[in-house]
């Protein structure tokens, strides 16, 4: 994306070591790495579809399988659980036609509207706050699902975040554009070597091996395991599942045994957060909402009594200690004491110094620590009396992995320590993969919903739920997978050829190469009839070329002359007014900035093409699955049909640099402290003027900090200005 090496900040992919792989390579493949720039700005009909939106009535299902199935519900619209879709139906369609004052919806006019109504859908029926996201400051936040945290920064392609944005009242931003894309699996085989890190890794051994082809080693524990991980417990209902937790999270308490409650999203956390206050027990919430706090809070967990409910323990990289950290309550009196934050910071590092103050610091955090260990030998004691630290996981989640992570916090080092999921019959994972076995098991055994069942069959039928969800997600990530390698052939070449530019590689050859193939094909659509020359359409290719390369008395012929031509004669004779122009150019501009131009342009032709490209495969890839009801595979017919757009695609580079290379003027100035100043002036279709830098006038001082007017895109004071800095 740079126009300067300089300007790049990743180095060659020699080795990764990826920490926590398991979370990068697996939970977060299923989403394309995207990297976008602002769009147009957001427009009033996303509030529009929000307020039509509100005003349906919503019908949910497991999944849809028929479009008679989705004209007999009884709603307007139809949210599939366990693919993430809104569908309007019939009837929500006849009053989007209304409310809108349109005639037919599904007309092509109107895909813009009906793409705001699908979005505005989405955004009601699917996704939901203190699940999906949360509302922070004024904004709408994403929380990662497979770590609860936060994630900053990271917006819902496709005018989605926009949807919710107009949902929750807050400011709807700007759209976003596609610059670059490309799928997780894909970046990380770009690397030689690739290895990694994780707790859990091994249920997911067959997509490690087949996508990456990495092996996956289990190194034993350290000490021998002595936790005891007991049996689901399943209840019929969510409401007698809480009650059972709350009751077990008492019992804990009044014994001293820390307890530690997962969650899968901030909603959940907060109604036990409810619970546990009405019956008096004082716990902590560690989720996305009070994310800073959380190392704090996790190291605290192992203390006597001590009750924390936190949302998906992946990578909280704080260890829980029984009894409590003294290494934190160490931190923590050192902040009282008033000691700055760095000094605290550096107080734990081993780094060679002679600095006073971090020496003290040192001193003072441990003393600090073997105070509060001793202090901490009797509460471990009681601790592991009690029977170490407790887990209660509250429902299962999609992976195996995550439930493994959760388990995972107790027993580390050998400690003593015991697990037990509660679940009920509401629960996700159970309504929408458990199937009707689940239910009809519950219904023959004829239990009310205080009444738990710890059954083998059960524990089973969940397992195979699980895995059933997993193989599923694989399913997904390979699909996504499948259709970026098309990309993958064509993103090598486009980017092998900016490398090249960016690597000072002369591109003059290249440029008279395309300027020679354009005028060829230009020729070659003018010129079609080969048997009658009378026929071709000279006119038309006078006129093409006419104000820009040739002169309106250029190319005239008598019909003898014609009948004699060749296209190759036609081709030669274009492309040496074309050579003529260009060496004129360069004999005005000279060499330097010749070369510096071709450089510009080329790059930034190459990325405008490139980025509509990835918007025009998407729009491919959005369609191209109803093709299988034609007996055809959808993968094979986007990798033909996007090679011919990615053909096409070049043919139009080509024709754009060269006509650009032959009409582009230099604006020129005299500058005061060096020659001159050029950038090119290049223009986009609709003929407005882009990529144009202005230079300051004489009285307005460049900073040295500030662009360099030159257009090389370093800093002044690195670019034409470094001759001041050592004057």
């Amino acid at each position: 994306m740079v126009i300067d090496k300089d300007q790049k900040v990743q180095r060659g992919h020699h080795y990764a070591v990826v920490d926590e792989v398991d979370s990068i390579l697996i939970d977060e493949a299923r989403t394309p790495l995207i990297i976008s720039g602002q769009g147009d700005k957001s427009t009033e009909l996303y509030n529009q579809a929000d307020r039509f939106a509100a005003g349906l009535r919503l019908f949910k299902t497991k999944e849809m399988d028929t479009k008679a199935e989705q004209d007999t519900v009884d709603g307007d619209y139809i949210v599939d659980e366990k693919a993430r879709t809104a569908t309007l139906t019939q009837s929500g369609v006849k009053k989007a036609e209304q409310y809108f004052h349109v005639e037919n919806l599904m007309d092509p006019d109107h895909v813009t509207l009906l793409h705001h109504i699908n979005q505005a859908i989405k955004a009601r029926g699917v996704m939901h706050r203190d699940v999906d996201y949360v509302v922070k400051d004024g904004q709408v936040i994403i929380v990662d699902e497979f770590t609860g945290r936060l994630m900053f920064g990271r917006r819902y392609n496709e005018g989605l975040h926009q949807a919710i944005e107009a949902k929750e009242k807050v400011k709807v931003e700007r759209e976003s554009k596609t610059l670059a894309t490309i799928t997780f699996q894909n970046y990380f085989r770009l690397y030689q070597k690739l290895s990694g890190m994780t707790g859990t890794a091994l249920t997911e051994e067959a997509e490690f091996q087949q996508i990456y082809h990495l092996d996956v080693v289990e190194i034993p524990t350290n000490k021998p395991m002595v936790r005891i991980d007991y049996p689901d417990v399943v209840y019929k209902t969510e409401n007698g599942k809480f009650k059972a937790v709350i009751d077990q999270i008492v019992e804990c308490h009044a014994r001293r045994q820390p307890v530690l409650v997962g969650t899968i999203s901030i909603e959940k956390s907060e109604q036990l957060s409810r619970m546990l206050k009405n019956r008096g027990i004082p716990h902590e919430v560690l989720n996305a909402k009070h994310h800073e706090k959380e190392a704090e809070i996790v190291s605290q967990a192992g203390k006597p009594g001590a009750v924390t409910i936190a949302t998906n323990m992946a990578g909280r990289g704080t260890d829980i200690k029984l009894g409590g950290n003294a290494e934190f309550l160490a931190k923590a009196e050192m902040r009282r004491l008033g000691i700055p934050e760095e000094l605290i910071i550096e107080s734990t590092g081993f780094g060679e110094t002679t600095d006073e103050e971090i020496l003290s610091a040192r001193a003072t955090f441990q003393e600090l620590e073997k105070k509060y260990r001793e202090e901490i030998r009797a509460e471990e004691e009681e601790v592991k009396q009690a029977g170490g630290l407790f887990i209660l996981g509250t429902e299962r989640h999609e992976s195996r992995r995550i439930d493994n992570q959760l388990r995972g916090r107790s027993g580390r080092q050998g400690d003593a320590g015991s697990t037990r999921f509660y679940l009920s019959m509401d629960d996700d994972l159970m309504r929408l993969f458990g199937g009707e076995r689940m239910n009809s098991i519950m219904e023959v055994l004829g239990v009310d919903e205080n009444t738990p069942i710890e059954n083998g069959m059960l524990t089973r039928a969940i397992e195979t739920a699980q895995s059933r969800v997993e193989e599923r997600n694989f399913g997904i990530r390979r699909n996504v997978l499948q259709y970026d390698d098309v990309m993958n052939r064509q993103r090598e070449l486009i980017y092998d050829q900016r490398n090249k530019v960016l690597n000072g590689e002369n591109v003059r050859a290249s440029i008279m190469g395309m300027i020679h193939e354009s005028i060829e094909t230009t020729v070659n659509r003018y010129t079609a009839n080969d048997l009658d020359h009378t026929e071709w359409n000279m006119d038309g290719l006078r006129e093409y070329y006419t104000g820009w390369l040739i002169t309106k008395d250029d190319l005239r012929y008598t019909p003898q002359e014609l009948e004699d031509k060749e296209r190759a004669d036609l081709t030669e004779e274009l492309v040496g007014f074309a050579e003529s122009v260009y060496e004129a150019k360069e004999a005005e501009y000279g060499e330097e900035l010749m070369r510096q131009l071709e450089r510009v342009v080329l790059l930034k032709t190459v990325d405008r093409y490139w980025m509509e490209h990835i918007d025009n495969m998407d729009e491919l890839r959005n369609g191209i699955h109803l093709r299988a009801y034609g007996q055809y595979d959808p993968v094979v017919l986007y990798r033909k049909e996007g090679f011919d757009m990615f053909d096409g695609m070049i043919a139009a580079i080509r024709e754009d640099t060269a006509r650009l290379m032959l009409t582009a003027q230099l604006r020129t100035q005299e500058a005061p402290q060096h020659e001159q100043v050029a950038k090119p002036i290049a223009t986009s279709g609709d003929g407005t003027d882009t990529n144009r830098t202005v230079r300051k006038k004489e009285s307005e001082k460049i900073g040295r900090n500030d662009p360099c007017p030159c257009g090389s895109g370093k800093k002044y004071k690195k670019c034409c200005g470094k001759s001041e800095s050592q004057e």
